[in-house]
């Protein structure tokens, strides 16, 4: 049997698809997956490799919009896949009883200071589908949004987050938002948000930062830094019982699946990942309850980049936006959006001329 689907089957331990390609989504539900994520650079990467399907929707979506701009056409477009997607992973989130079965789709980078309008955003797409996760960052202003959206209705994915402190921030802000819609008898059923920690990322990070600091440590250790501030922060999750599920993202080595079979948490995995871990031999079992190595522990907490990321009062909500590891990601999104912009430039174009 498929290591995920023995782990959907024995475990409480979900994936989800990290894409919103239609067949990688197919794929991933027959192996037990339960949820599918889309960004910008995402949806450029499915328009790269399934082109035949895409251009001439995109070509559909130009004709019927003769006065949107660029931003305009990226947009509709990942709303499109976010929507087909959407559709695919319905019977789930009808079989879960609204806990699982989502697909998020995630704020434009640009906003991530700006809270108004990442919530007119999330309220945007949360009307598209009734399974709809939105991904807002874990910055300054995000954890507003996140209150608000939260408060509205709104099922978030907190991402662009690597620290424990940056999750508990996030995870407090559903609870405030959670709680008001209590006191005026809103239905909570339907929100179920998650908190991302990208370990892979601020495994990236810890080791760029180690190097800076001319430190020499054991490769082993930096590969699981990512592994001890997760289940630093699961541990913190589950005593203080927040209604936020966590979420793995951002794959670097099979720690990143592997150390958290067992817990109650999901993880978001490229298709390459998904086949990798899939097939190969190591054994499904539980590991989430396994602490870091105390020696690999040691290594690491000489490292002020690690410990700003581990302790869950290692980072203050006004130094979410000016950490390392959030700087070099917003930036590698923002790149990301630009490409897909110039992508979708190119094809209005091309269409243009021909016409």
């Amino acid at each position: 049997m498929d290591n995920l689907l023995l782990m959907t089957k024995t475990t409480p331990t979900r994936f989800w698809n990290d894409s919103c390609s239609t067949c990688e989504l197919e794929y991933a539900l027959a192996l037990g997956a339960v949820g599918a994520t889309s960004n910008p650079e995402i949806v450029g990467t499915v328009l790269k490799n399934e082109t035949e399907k895409y251009i001439p929707h995109v070509h559909r979506l130009l004709a019927e919009n003769p006065k949107a701009s660029e931003d305009d056409i990226l947009w509709l477009l990942n709303e499109h896949m976010a929507t087909e997607g959407a559709a695919l992973l319905y019977p789930v989130y009808e079989k879960n009883n609204r806990a699982n079965g989502y697909i998020s789709i995630q704020t434009s980078p640009k906003y991530y200071r700006d809270e108004d309008r990442m919530l007119a955003q999330a309220l945007h797409f949360d009307a598209l589908a009734k399974n709809i996760m939105v991904k807002i960052p874990i910055t300054q202003a995000g954890i507003r949004a996140i209150e608000e959206a939260t408060y509205r209705g709104v099922t978030v994915n907190a991402t662009v987050s690597f620290s424990v402190s940056q999750v508990i921030e996030a995870a407090e802000a559903m609870e405030r938002g959670l709680m008001r819609r209590k006191k005026e008898g809103l239905d909570c059923g339907g929100i179920n948000p998650v908190c991302t920690i990208m370990v892979g990322r601020i495994e990236d990070w810890v080791r760029e930062s180690a190097a800076n600091e001319g430190r020499v440590l054991d490769p082993v250790s930096i590969d699981m830094s990512g592994v001890a501030i997760f289940k630093n922060a699961y541990g913190i999750f589950v005593k203080r019982g927040y209604k936020a599920r966590l979420l793995v993202a951002a794959y670097r080595n099979h720690h990143h699946w592997s150390e958290f079979i067992g817990g109650d948490v999901s993880m978001t995995m490229p298709h390459k990942w998904i086949k990798l871990f899939g097939n190969c031999d190591i054994a499904v079992e539980n590991r989430m309850d396994n602490p870091v190595d105390a020696k690999i522990l040691g290594q690491l907490k000489r490292l002020p980049e690690f410990n700003k990321a581990y302790e869950p009062d290692g980072l203050k909500v006004g130094e979410f936006d000016s950490f390392g590891a959030t700087m070099v990601t917003l930036t590698k999104f923002l790149r990301g959006y630009d490409s897909m912009v110039a992508t979708i430039r190119k094809l209005m174009l091309d269409v243009e001329f021909t016409i």
